[in-house]
């Protein structure tokens, strides 16, 4: 262990290592600030100070969801390149699966805990049909960038022209930067 001695305190940097890589565990899985503080016996404030000391990015955290999408290895492909922060792109078939693999109470549970989640991010890229774009746009809280794919009832999958989004994620990205 390595000690520090300030008058006469000794310190342990290794202990301190721990504990901050703990905070930054439980913050990752989705605790709050709050939480964690109250978890650990901390003050909230020392989080964010740790926080803001290690940040390397900040603001608009970028969500992507899309679906019926035909390219979408292609797009998530691109999605991670540009450091989108969560992306949910589903085929034709395979979101149809994701409402009929499940029972009323469990996909009401999995809808509520993706509608809580995506609260946490500041843009919201969503390609999908017409009404949906409107629906989603009633709902989340953050700016809804709209990559429609149609007229809603959609029945196949679309592909995306992946580099019209691409330039949507980049201009996003240069907002952020320039803030």
């Amino acid at each position: 262990m390595q000690f520090i001695r300030i008058g006469d305190k000794l310190i342990s940097q290794v202990k301190i290592q721990k504990i901050i890589g703990h905070i930054f565990e439980l913050r990752a899985q989705g605790y709050s600030q709050k939480e964690v503080a109250e978890k650990l016996s901390l003050e909230r404030s020392l989080i964010s100070r740790l926080e803001s000391l290690g940040q390397v990015r900040k603001g608009n955290r970028i969500a992507l969801i899309g679906f019926p999408i035909a390219n979408k290895e292609e797009v998530q492909s691109m999605a991670e390149e540009q450091g989108i922060d969560f992306t949910m792109v589903m085929n034709d078939e395979e979101r149809w699966a994701f409402i009929r693999e499940k029972d009323g109470i469990t996909l009401f549970n999995e809808l509520l805990h993706l509608l809580g989640e995506l609260q946490e991010y500041d843009v919201l890229i969503f390609m999908g049909s017409d009404m949906r774009l409107g629906i989603v746009e009633n709902i989340f809280e953050g700016e809804v960038i709209g990559f429609p794919l149609g007229t809603s009832p959609i029945k196949r999958d679309i592909t995306v022209d992946i580099d019209e989004l691409q330039k949507v994620v980049e201009q996003i990205k240069l907002r952020r930067d320039d803030s």
